[in-house]
């Protein structure tokens, strides 16, 4: 049922799902993708040595690999499904073939491939509980990702998040109830709106600059309190307040005033707020830029945005590098992983 809390931009989708769906040829189709190899060893173990090596003669002069994995066919299933005929699906390869449909993808895929297939079969909640949950565990925090998720889902969407976390970790339910406490203001179309007047945001703008500008150093807590407790329409008019009193915006005054993790956390509040489609766009760019890609980013912002706004994010890239996703994930990525990714970000038109 996680599928009603999550919210969609109009025609923000690049990926719906089909149209005429029945989970069990799908779940045939996958379990005849990823049998072939078992077959084929358990067959090879009771043959001798030499028709072993008359096999192994006869693929070779062939050119042919031993039948395997076909993964065409898991990225024809599950980068055309929606994320709830993809739970139905995992339930049908359970209930005809009595194994996890999660661990099989496991145990016949690798490399960053399998990370994207893996990640596309969890529900979006416990898909952010176990990106939020793999940034805390192992020496040190991976404060991007936290930021990332905290500051872009709805207060709805968070207390999901810590539903769908089973752990118990102390560190992360602590970091999890901040955010259903205080973070998003980004998404407040699911949120009721505040009822504050023109005095109101004034005030608060008020606050803010002598939080951080007209005092000796910066008052954080007050950052803090107005970001992470308004609402997204009221906060875009504290901004222009803002504005108006400190003669600049007030992403300059968090990046003069505060530095370090709490600065990335307020610019992407801030960002959030003002464009969340341009704020993944931005995640994006930087993740496929320069040399190397940052796989974790990539994979996380386009399975987590395909089903709500990846066609406006797709948009928004378009204006930052001057190249669609599409091209860049062509010339930055290879093999399965390049056509999986393709098919989830959809067309360019």
């Amino acid at each position: 049922h996680s599928c009603l809390v999550l919210q969609r931009d109009e025609d923000g989708s690049s990926v719906r799902g089909a149209l005429s769906f029945d989970p069990t040829p799908d779940a045939q189709v996958l379990y005849k993708a990823m049998k072939g190899l078992g077959e084929l060893t358990l067959s090879i173990t009771i043959l001798d040595i030499s028709c072993l090596i008359l096999l192994h003669s006869v693929f070779t002069s062939h050119h042919c690999l031993f039948p395997g994995t076909d993964e065409q066919a898991i990225i024809d299933v599950l980068t055309k499904r929606s994320n709830a005929q993809r739970q139905q699906i995992a339930r049908s390869f359970k209930e005809q073939f009595g194994k996890d449909l999660i661990a099989s993808l496991k145990s016949e895929l690798s490399g960053k491939f399998e990370r994207l297939i893996v990640a596309l079969m969890y529900s979006p909640f416990k898909y952010d509980a176990k990106e939020l949950h793999d940034s805390l565990k192992g020496l040190g925090t991976s404060e991007g990702v936290i930021i990332e998720i905290l500051a872009s889902r709805t207060k709805v969407q968070i207390k999901e998040i810590i539903k769908a976390y089973k752990e118990g970790k102390a560190a992360f339910a602590t970091l999890c109830v901040m955010g259903a406490l205080c973070l998003n203001p980004s998404s407040v179309r699911s949120m009721p709106q505040m009822s504050m007047g023109a005095v109101t945001d004034v005030f608060q703008s008020q606050a803010l600059y002598a939080a951080g500008e007209k005092i000796r150093g910066t008052d954080e807590i007050q950052f803090i309190t107005i970001l992470c407790t308004r609402s997204a329409t009221h906060l875009l008019r504290v901004f222009d307040e803002y504005q108006k009193l400190a003669s600049k915006s007030l992403e300059d005054s968090i990046r003069s005033e505060t530095h370090g993790s709490l600065e990335d956390a307020m610019l992407a509040i801030v960002k959030c707020t003002r464009n969340i489609h341009n704020y993944f766009a931005e995640r994006l760019y930087h993740a496929l830029k320069g040399a190397g890609t940052c796989d974790g980013t990539l994979i996380r912002v386009i399975v987590s945005r395909s089903e709500i706004d990846l066609n406006l994010i797709k948009a928004e890239f378009l204006k930052i590098a001057g190249k669609s996703l599409s091209t860049m994930i062509l010339e930055d990525t290879s093999g399965d992983y390049k056509t999986a990714l393709l098919n989830l970000c959809g067309s360019d038109k």
